[in-house]
């Protein structure tokens, strides 16, 4: 089998933890004898500085011929200044369009080897395995939007179709599952959100008779995430919501450095990206955290070329790694104990593989 997967290391700590996980593809890639092919392209502050804009055209072209597509972190404070349509962040934004990369998993587990890390006491962290599913090209991120000098506006649409194609990859997602699906929204507020509630229940009901449904409103999600993890099975939200609420869910796992995530469309190429940012305070000290960038690569693995077998030895090889006492920074500080630089944990991943 060959496969190819364009790298995109990005902004920040982006780089930094490319490498690592591009280590890890390649070592399970000579395991099964998967013939790897890996290009590199730029994007979001690095394509600016290079090119000019966030998503150049090379690219994008590139991605459209993969396989896969890894990501390492886009954004920077030296871009900040930059006019909207050309910030880092928009490379990606742009990317997820072309791409219909519209359903975004964020897988949150957490392990007892972590339960220091996590601000939530042990005994609420025990058990708790959630998928996040966001959607990820409509929304406010991308309605419209404008400003004057004394208001601005930023207009939040969906269409039936939208939500009815993201509630039903978070059904067949939640039928191999615990048969759980939590939807969230605001539709005592929102005229969007009464569309999602109205279609995520009829699409449950006609679709997927056997799953248990649940809605929430956002405000309640965030407090009863906290509250009862354990009880989340897959949760399905829109494009802001989303964006919220797995950020909060990192904190059950510990660290935003930890989680991976997909962005897939209903055909064709997915981006595999650590949620965590580019982390600009810390880019260039070696201290970044490579697990979600390891994991994520694990998510490629299944998801975009069907190698389940593969992605279970590199995320079995990271949950050893954190079980054996290896920390990066962020999370030595939290628990305590001598800490490894970013390659140094690379290392002991390897070593675990």
């Amino acid at each position: 089998m060959s496969a190819s997967v364009v790298i995109l290391p990005g902004d920040g700590i982006g780089p930094e933890v490319s490498v690592q996980a591009c280590r890890v593809l390649e070592t399970i890639a000579a395991r099964i004898d998967l013939k790897l092919k890996l290009e590199e392209a730029l994007i979001g502050g690095a394509a600016i500085d290079s090119t000019g804009g966030p998503l150049p055209a090379e690219t994008l072209e590139m991605c459209r011929e993969a396989d896969a597509i890894f990501l390492g972190a886009v954004g920077g404070p030296q871009w900040a200044d930059v006019d909207v349509d050309l910030r880092p962040e928009q490379g990606l934004l742009d990317l997820r369009r072309s791409l219909g990369l519209f359903a975004n998993l964020r897988p949150v587990k957490t392990l007892p080897a972590l339960a220091a890390a996590s601000p939530l006491r042990a005994e609420r962290l025990a058990g708790v395995d959630i998928i996040i599913v966001r959607e990820l090209t409509g929304g406010i991120y991308f309605g419209k939007r404008g400003r004057s000098e004394t208001e601005a506006f930023d207009t939040c649409e969906y269409s039936v179709y939208e939500i009815e194609r993201i509630c039903r990859i978070a059904g067949r997602l939640a039928m191999q599952r615990r048969k759980k699906v939590t939807s969230v929204d605001k539709a005592n507020v929102l005229e969007t959100s009464r569309l999602w509630r109205e279609t995520a229940t009829r699409v449950y009901k006609d679709e997927f008779p056997e799953l248990e449904v649940e809605h929430l409103y956002i405000d309640a999600a965030t407090m009863h995430l906290l509250s009862r993890p354990a009880e989340f099975d897959l949760m399905v939200m829109d494009n802001m919501f989303g964006d919220i609420l797995t950020d909060e869910a990192s904190m059950l796992a510990g660290s935003l450095g930890v989680l991976p995530s997909a962005s897939l469309s209903v055909t064709g190429t997915g981006v595999f990206e650590p949620i965590h940012g580019s982390a600009p305070d810390i880019a260039g000290r070696g201290i970044a955290n490579p697990c979600g960038a390891i994991l994520s690569i694990a998510m490629l693995l299944r998801h975009a070329l069907n190698l389940g077998d593969a992605a279970d030895q590199v995320e079995s090889a990271v949950r050893k790694t954190l079980e054996s006492g290896a920390r990066t920074a962020d999370l030595a500080a939290v628990g305590g104990g001598e800490s490894l630089s970013t390659s140094a944990f690379g290392d002991a991943v390897l070593a675990q593989l």
